[in-house]
């Protein structure tokens, strides 16, 4: 088992990113809800926990406290914005409404020489309303700001933490340093969590999970899939069919495209499906986004099942679930965060499912995916492809689903991602920096119709919205910037070509507030 540190949830809609910063240094972190029983988080053995921010104060009616036995352990502690406000209340300090409250940029001065804390003066993120007052006993200040006496304060001698602001976003520039600096030099947590690593451990509990039994395996031609099958396929082998449904919701070339990679990649005796009539007919009239994902997710399992029944009923379904959409569906034991959206593979499965599902990227953030994909030997082109959602072009076919919709859609969306590859502009490898390019782009049609002239001719037709980020994580991103010169080819050649489009608008909202889907 290697060296963890365990996050305990009070909330917060970035505890996510702490696990997140904390693997970047290599070491694995999990979290938990802050009242998760004492047995289950202590059988991760941590060497130390970190106390997420939260909405609540802690003095007001069953606000979130700072569970007994994290304190009996003597594990190094660190506290953040609540988290170190419930560390202060649990052991006798005081908090308060502060008069000036921050949000936004801030900038601290470290007061004490420690082992958390730079000596220099730093820009950090601050979103408070309460303030710690006096420290508990055994406390100094470590640092302030304008607003904030206390900034940062800790326990040296018994490694406990506090910090107002957060370091796990990337507002705070030398956040991931201080985590380090408590992870690795405070906790002495070993820094072995690599892409070989997670390798190793996942092929283990997969081979412990399904023994001899035989595996399917659901390819849908993404990234999440494409990993999770070459890593069950790498654990057990011929054990493992693999299954691709063209559900004739996928992006042009798409499905020969699937089946040349894995044929020729991975030498995977890769069985098809085709199944567009069966998904389309199931989507006919259907407008509301739940209902499409929990159509589509039921409609998966269906056909798996039917797969099953030619292959002698094997009992396991490999699935590439990972964590965003684990986190987003609201379906994480170790999260106290509100649903976003059902996700196909989560939370829209039927429950009569037969299946007994192998997730081994459930945990997994987009960028470890990628990572292990790298370690498997798979071919670029595979592992830095664009992420695609389960349920295809039908969550970004707004209104109904209609073969002459999707169709439209895809065109748009093909033309969209030509240019940007084009433009040397679509997409990024390992190593590079994370700014460079863009993430993942695609067009949404819209069921919103306008006035036009083509020809001279009054048009009335969709539009087709297009949706360009930039991120690392997914978890959250940035709309990119694009050359209006590039817009204006990309807008020029869709409404040329595309029957049915005479209109196209560019997206420019972040995630948050937004999610990257539309649906």
């Amino acid at each position: 088992m290697p060296d963890s540190i365990a996050i305990l949830d009070f909330g917060s809609q970035t505890t996510q990113l702490i696990a997140r910063r904390v693997r970047e240094i290599h070491v694995y972190a999990e979290m938990f809800p802050w009242d998760a029983p004492a047995e289950t988080v202590l059988a991760l053995q941590p060497k130390g926990f970190i106390l997420s921010g939260g909405p609540a104060s802690v003095y007001a009616s069953g606000a979130p406290q700072l569970p007994a036995y994290v304190l009996a352990t003597g594990l190094p502690i660190l506290g953040i914005c609540y988290g170190m406000q419930a560390l202060t209340h649990a052991l006798g300090g005081r908090v308060a409404a502060s008069a000036r409250r921050e949000y936004g940029k801030a900038t601290i001065r470290t007061l004490a020489e420690n082992q958390l804390l730079p000596s220099a003066s730093q820009q950090v993120w601050m979103s408070h309303g309460d303030r710690i007052d006096a420290p508990p006993p055994g406390f100094i200040p470590l640092a302030s700001s304008a607003h904030s006496p206390v900034a940062a304060m800790g326990d040296l001698n018994r490694r406990y933490f506090g910090v107002q602001f957060h370091p796990e976003v990337r507002h705070t520039p030398g956040g991931t340093e201080i985590l380090r600096r408590f992870v690795v030099e405070v906790c002495g947590a070993r820094p072995d969590w690599t892409a070989d690593s997670i390798v190793s451990q996942s092929i283990e509990r997969v081979r412990r999970q399904v023994g001899g039994e035989r595996v399917l395996s659901a390819v849908s031609g993404g990234v999440d899939s494409s990993v999770a099958t070459a890593l069950v396929y790498r654990a057990v082998g011929e054990q493992l069919i693999a299954v691709f449904v063209d559900t004739g919701l996928l992006r042009q070339g798409e499905p020969q495209q699937v089946e040349e990679t894995f044929r020729k990649n991975l030498g995977l005796d890769l069985r098809v499906a085709n199944a567009a009539e069966t998904f389309l007919q199931a989507l006919q009239g259907v407008t509301d986004p739940e209902a499409k994902r929990r159509i589509i997710g039921g409609q998966f399992i269906r056909i798996f099942e039917a797969q099953a029944a030619l292959a002698g009923q094997p009992r396991f379904l490999v699935q590439g679930t990972i964590y965003p959409d684990v986190v987003e569906s609201s379906a994480h034991d170790r999260s106290q965060a509100q649903r976003i959206k059902t996700h196909h593979n989560v939370g829209g499965l039927p429950q009569d499912m037969r299946f007994e599902l192998v997730e081994p990227l459930r945990y997994l953030f987009k960028d470890e995916v990628r990572a292990v994909g790298e370690a498997l030997g798979l071919p670029s082109e595979l592992v830095w492809r664009q992420p695609f959602p389960g349920p295809g072009l039908a969550v970004r076919c707004l209104g109904e689903v209609t073969p002459d919709r999707v169709e439209r859609l895809r065109q748009a969306d093909a033309i969209f991602t030509e240019e940007l590859a084009s433009a040397g502009i679509l997409g990024r490898r390992s190593g590079e920096d994370e700014d460079r390019g863009v993430a993942q782009a695609f067009a949404v049609l819209l069921p919103v119709r306008s006035v036009g002239v083509m020809g001279d001719q009054r048009t009335y037709q969709e539009t087709a919205a297009l949706r360009a980020v930039t991120s690392d994580d997914f978890m959250t991103a940035d709309w990119a910037p694009l050359p209006h010169e590039l817009l204006k080819r990309i807008s020029n050649r869709i409404v040329n070509e595309v029957d049915g489009i005479n209109r196209v608008v560019y997206d420019i909202t972040s995630k948050p507030p937004a999610t990257i889907e539309w649906e």
